[in-house]
């Protein structure tokens, strides 16, 4: 590494109003450095990097200086910007399908940025380029993916796509803004495989924004953790995970829920991050800080500490004790009986009616005989990649979605295929929280509205429902004015907390909660999943838990089901399948998982990622046998699902 490639010193950038959203952000990045940027949700991350590359919002006043190999950006010609992006600086976005033209291939969209920046390339030249850029991002069969379109590439494929686009002229800085959030476990460790190697191939530079610390923990160099606009903490990588002195960071990293810890509570931040506009004087932070005092009235620079740099009067100060209900269980033991039964559950979807009159129309299976039971003040974790039928199955338990066959039953009656009159009685003891906490809330009800709905659809209208929604809202931990607010006027974690206290509006005993804190920020998604296990504790409810984080499942959950293409491959209690997977596709998962923990993500031992199968059940055999490192003649055949003692089953014919 030599010097900066491109530097950031004092940019700032503000809105009409006097509204400062960056603050006199200073950074730094070499050619074949990783910089790390990492903080909450409004924290500035992105537009910082937004308005380094001149590309921030209409109205915004970029100021301060950002230079790239030592030419100045802020004030230059927008022909000269324009020159630049995508030469010698590019930038990958956080959702590809939208960073994509939708009618054009993905061929000619990495050849039409060559050939923006290379006039003098020939078709040719430019065609087999564009197949090197493909195969240098680990697209397969490149001839043929560059011919198709957007909508024909999977999540991951999209992004290999945005990054062949954004290295096609060798720049020396890649910003990638959050390129794994919407990704599964395994695509995402093949993203960030894949920019672990142009670094090395390239020695290009690169700048990661993104609130995944295992992310950060596995790839970075250095980390500037930003807050309320401003740089809070930097570091190396190794000091700051080991020892972090702004609060900030302390608050972060143990907000972080851990593969390999237990079921010990999250040491969640309290507050909120300030809103633009309503800042107070000093330090931004005091107002959620255990370490606030007089000083912090006057806000704090960016000195040293440590082997790094804190915006902090307490930088040096050691961190405090975390309180006595820190070290509590977030799982209790489960003594109730089943409460939701499941066997050979199956939800096929038509595919198209068949042009031929003597062939039955195509079939997609989303769920391919499932079976389970969840026990009252148990949760049941459901994990797997997107598309292998998770969220179908929770709706289907519900009866939102009608089974296509199999058995459903709530202590001991039957459900499924039950009309929507027949269920509206088992409504009351059955309700779902869903992942979008903003697009589940109705924008034109108020909160208290919200979380009365489900009482004046049983009946229970005027002061009395009233008074119970205010008491639901206390219960999740927001004070009864809240029932006048807007849902607009919430943050993340408020809105989820909306959500979860109207499924408790009508005292249910089962609640399945889809992908509930995978919008929320760690710090956001502490709260919410601390706030899971207190009701858990409280009321003896019990939760079907569908994520794809498999740290925040193994937190929370006493079992854990792993599916795959519809089927449930292995089920096991928690500890057990965590240490020691069985199935090759559990193993698979965990090791593509990320480890807030930069000396264990260097030490272990990943299984090579895959890209995941899409189009519901494999029809015969085992469906994994493709991708499996164990595959057999046998597996030709596809396996039951089998005892293993200790509570275990696998759908394995050599089970680890």
């Amino acid at each position: 590494m030599s010097g900066p490639a491109l530097e950031l010193a004092g940019l700032r950038v503000a809105f009409p109003g006097g509204l400062e959203a960056v603050r006199g952000v200073s950074l730094s990045v070499a050619r074949g450095e990783v910089l790390a940027v990492v903080g909450e949700s409004g924290s500035g991350k992105s537009l910082t990097m937004l308005g380094a590359m001149g590309l921030a919002p209409r109205g915004a006043l970029v100021s301060g200086s950002v230079r790239l190999k030592g030419e100045e950006l802020i004030g230059a010609r927008q022909a000269r910007l324009r020159a630049l992006r995508g030469d010698r600086i590019a930038m990958i976005f956080q959702d590809p399908l939208s960073a994509l033209n939708p009618v054009l291939p993905i061929g000619e969209q990495i050849a039409e940025a060559i050939r923006l920046h290379r006039p003098r390339m020939g078709r040719k030249e430019i065609g087999e380029r564009v197949l090197d850029l493909l195969a240098l991002v680990s697209v397969p069969d490149p001839k043929r993916r560059a011919a198709q379109h957007p909508h024909e590439f999977s999540g991951g494929m999209r992004q290999r796509a945005m990054i062949a686009m954004a290295i096609a002229n060798d720049p020396d800085i890649l910003i990638a803004d959050e390129p794994t959030t919407a990704l599964d476990v395994t695509v995402q460790a093949q993203v960030m495989e894949v920019l672990a190697r142009l670094r090395e191939r390239l020695g290009l530079g690169l700048v990661l924004v993104t609130h995944d610390l295992g992310v950060v923990a596995g790839v970075a160099d250095r980390v500037a953790v930003m807050y309320a606009g401003k740089v809070a903490e930097e570091a190396a990588v190794d000091p700051l995970f080991a020892d972090p002195r702004h609060p900030y960071t302390r608050g972060l990293l143990g907000s972080v829920p851990r593969i390999a810890g237990g079921a010990t509570r999250l040491t969640a931040i309290p507050g909120a991050p300030p809103r633009l506009g309503a800042r107070e004087p000093g330090c931004a932070f005091a107002p959620r800080c255990a370490l606030a005092h007089a000083a912090c009235a006057e806000e704090p620079p960016l000195r040293p500490a440590g082997s790094g740099a804190a915006a902090c009067w307490a930088a040096d100060e050691p961190a405090p004790e975390p309180e006595a209900e820190a070290h509590g269980e977030t799982r209790h033991a489960v003594t109730g009986a089943p409460l939701i039964s499941v066997r050979d559950l199956v939800k096929e979807y038509p595919l198209g009616k068949s042009l031929l009159p003597w062939r039955a129309a195509e079939r997609l299976r989303a769920v391919a005989g499932v079976s389970f039971e969840l026990a009252a003040g148990e949760t049941l974790g459901l994990v797997g990649e997107s598309g292998c039928g998770k969220s179908t199955l929770g709706r289907s338990v519900l009866g939102l979605i009608r089974p296509t066959s199999g058995s459903v039953t709530f202590r001991g009656r039957e459900i499924a295929g039950l009309s929507a009159a027949e269920m509206r009685p088992l409504r009351r003891h059955l309700q779902m929280v869903f992942q979008d906490p903003f697009g589940s809330l109705h924008p034109r009800m108020r909160v208290g509205e919200i979380v009365a709905e489900p009482l004046r659809l049983l009946g229970e209208v005027g002061p009395k429902a009233a008074a119970k929604a205010e008491a639901c809202l206390e219960r999740v931990g927001l004070e009864a004015g809240f029932a006048r607010r807007w849902p607009h006027e919430l943050s993340g974690g408020q809105r989820q907390r909306v959500g979860i206290a109207r499924a408790l509006a009508l005292e249910p005993e089962a609640l399945v909660l889809d992908e509930p804190v995978s919008a929320l920020d760690v710090s956001i998604q502490a709260g919410v999943l601390n706030l899971l296990a207190d009701l858990q504790a409280e009321l003896g409810l019990a939760y079907l838990f569908i994520a794809h984080d498999l740290a925040v499942v193994r937190h929370i959950s006493h079992r854990v089901a792993v599916m795959y293409r519809g089927r449930i491959v292995e089920l096991a209690p928690a500890d057990a399948l965590y240490s020691a997977p069985l199935h090759p596709y559990t193993e698979a998962l965990l090791s593509a998982a990320p480890l807030p923990d930069p000396a264990a993500e260097r030490a272990r031992r990943r299984i090579a990622p895959r890209e995941p199968e899409s189009g519901g059940a494999a029809s015969g055999g085992c469906p994994f046998r493709a991708a499996c490192p164990r595959a057999g003649p046998e597996c030709a055949e596809a396996p039951p699902l089998a005892a293993r003692g200790e509570g275990r089953i696998v759908a394995c014919w050599r089970p680890g």
